[in-house]
């Protein structure tokens, strides 16, 4: 489901709802034009390995594109990362960054990166699902949705993609550095 900015505002459901979460707070799905919430995740640098501190606030000043992964290790995962690492290029042109979030911790990022040939951008650890909840990528059983956003350099959410099922798919990184452009 892309979010052109132009829907109203709906309720995810209580936690108690279809979408199976346990924390008794409604979400609200972040739209075109919101604040993007700030997160400070521990992680790994995908070339290296090396852990490290990330926070979103500490990226402002350029454009960010955000990809929240369901997990490490799986085949769609897999390839979008790699797929985003072959064209980071295209993003450092626009003077954009990026960076990959799950629910995994730093090992199993470690592991993965390292199986990968590194990745060029860094992957963050949600462990406890709360930059997710934020950002409203949470799905059925507070299961990550593969979603993507791009961050405008003051730290408004320009675009925003969820997928809505297993998120079979991704968004090919030509859209999202066309969405980049779009904020500059």
């Amino acid at each position: 489901m892309s979010d052109a900015g132009s829907a109203p505002r709906s309720s995810q459901g209580a936690s108690a709802g279809p979408d199976g979460g346990g924390d008794g707070e409604e979400r609200v799905p972040l739209r075109i034009g919101d604040p993007a919430p700030d997160f400070d995740l521990a992680g790994i640098d995908g070339r290296t390995g090396e852990e490290g501190r990330w926070r979103r606030s500490d990226l402002l000043g350029a454009p960010l594109v955000v990809a929240f992964y369901p997990a490490d290790d799986t085949p769609v995962c897999t390839a979008q990362l790699r797929e985003y690492t072959a064209g980071v290029g295209s993003l450092d042109r626009v003077g954009a960054r990026i960076v990959a979030i799950s629910p995994q911790g730093v090992e199993s990022h470690r592991r993965f990166a390292a199986a990968n040939d590194g990745f060029a951008f860094p992957l963050l650890c949600d462990t406890d699902k709360a930059v997710g909840r934020a950002w409203g990528i949470l799905g059925f059983q507070d299961l990550y949705r593969r979603s993507t956003f791009v961050v405008d350099a003051d730290g408004m959410v320009r675009y925003a993609h969820r997928f809505v099922g297993p998120g079979t798919g991704f968004k090919p990184l030509e859209e999202l550095v066309t969405a980049v452009l779009d904020t500059l």
